[in-house]
């Protein structure tokens, strides 16, 4: 029996971070989490992450598909943060955030984490960029370098 599971340890691997602006008193904490989980468990050296930052969690695709689309990543890591209000605004950007990223993921075959933060609240929000529930970024960031070691393995076999 064979089993592929990918590693988190990448060195090599050149990860974009695309990160919204809007919300950035939790995207920022996600980032930083992000690039410690890239630096200390994947070992990926500063000189191989690119930061890019855009308006808010609804342009992340977008960005993220130009990223891909450069061939100069191995994956990408998108971050971001959307607060429910009292307005149906929340599903549009969440929704569209989150099946905008999972089209460029498959459209152009490269891992893109998904480390945007759908919250009822703003202490939900903080809870998961580095409190109580951990680090969203960070977790998005690992499963960023397991998924291009695992792709690399399914491509050698």
């Amino acid at each position: 029996m064979k089993v592929l599971e990918g590693q988190i340890v990448a060195p090599k691997a050149k990860i974009a971070i695309a990160i919204a602006r809007f919300n950035s008193f939790i995207n920022e904490s996600l980032l930083e989490g992000a690039i410690d989980a890239l630096k200390r468990y994947g070992q990926v050296s500063e000189d191989n992450i690119t930061i890019v930052r855009v308006p808010g969690a609804y342009e992340l695709p977008l960005v993220a598909s130009r990223l891909a689309k450069s061939g100069k990543f191995d994956g990408i890591v998108a971050l971001g943060t959307v607060i429910r209000g009292g307005t149906a605004h929340f599903e549009y950007v969440a929704g569209e955030a989150s099946s905008g990223l999972g089209q460029v993921m498959m459209n152009a075959d490269i891992p893109v984490a998904f480390g945007v933060l759908t919250t009822e609240s703003i202490e939900q929000a903080i809870e998961r960029a580095g409190t109580k529930a951990g680090n969203k970024g960070a977790e998005a960031a690992l499963v960023a370098l397991e998924m291009i070691n695992l792709l690399a393995q399914i491509d050698a076999e």
